[in-house]
């Protein structure tokens, strides 16, 4: 995000002394008169309006590395929308702006030998819009090791509700529905394009799942129970339990 004016004002500053000029008949008269006299060409030469150039994308900087020159996520969301990253973040997840962002490029930049911290911190303003400043190799640890802690956490809590019969069935097809909505529009802001076929794929996958989760969280709260979707019975014992953990 820049400080100055937004694109185009100064062209239009520009526009706006030109046509404050041509609006003196004097000065106006004076420069035809002299253009004519000296060459018609150069006349209409003079009179014409140059059209403007569009100066096209920035060339990247030769100092930087060449896949982070061409690193091309986050690029829909700039460095004055950070806050607002952060609350939408805040209100439906329990990572952070700061988090999301670096464990996406822990992801990317990833190799053989391990996570390319370095790398990261150095050009993190670079690589993510939002990011302002750079980082140490060990705030991105410690960004990468929160979001992971976080992700499990969270993953043991939604289980947990899962297989506790705490919701019912459509109640917790509501839970995975809006998880997912807020997981894909992430994905979108990142620049992953989506087809309808890969989001329908998705949800059959992710509701196969969780009708699996309910299955077999009920073999183990009883010993005879009921498939809570399809209410096949079914006996589940001890073994039955210690084999599936």
């Amino acid at each position: 995000m820049t400080d100055g004016p937004e694109a185009g004002e100064g062209d239009g500053l520009d526009a706006a002394s030109t046509e404050g000029d041509a609006e003196s008949p004097d000065e106006t008269t004076d420069a035809q008169s002299t253009d004519a006299d000296t060459d018609p060409a150069d006349a209409s030469e003079s009179t014409d309006t140059p059209e403007p150039t569009d100066p096209g994308p920035a060339a990247p900087d030769p100092d930087l590395p060449p896949d982070v020159a061409k690193y091309d996520r986050f690029k829909k969301i700039d460095g004055g929308t950070y806050d607002r990253a952060n609350d939408f973040l805040r209100d439906r997840t329990y990572i952070t702006a700061r988090e999301w962002a670096i464990a996406r490029l822990c992801a990317d930049f990833r190799t053989e030998t391990g996570v390319e911290m370095t790398k990261i911190g150095e050009n993190l303003p670079e690589l993510v819009p939002f990011m302002t400043d750079t980082y140490t190799p060990q705030a991105v640890n410690q960004a990468r090791a929160s979001f992971e802690e976080k992700v499990r956490k969270a993953g043991a809590t939604f289980l947990y509700g899962a297989m506790c019969d705490f919701f019912t069935a459509e109640e917790l097809d509501d839970v995975m529905y809006e998880a997912t909505e807020v997981a894909k529009f992430l994905l979108e802001v990142e620049g992953v394009e989506l087809s309808v076929e890969e989001e329908l794929e998705a949800e059959d996958e992710i509701s196969e799942v969780m009708r699996e989760v309910r299955e077999h969280s009920a073999a183990l709260r009883h010993d005879e129970v009921e498939c809570p979707d399809c209410g096949h019975h079914f006996e589940a014992t001890a073994a039955d339990a210690v084999d599936d953990d």
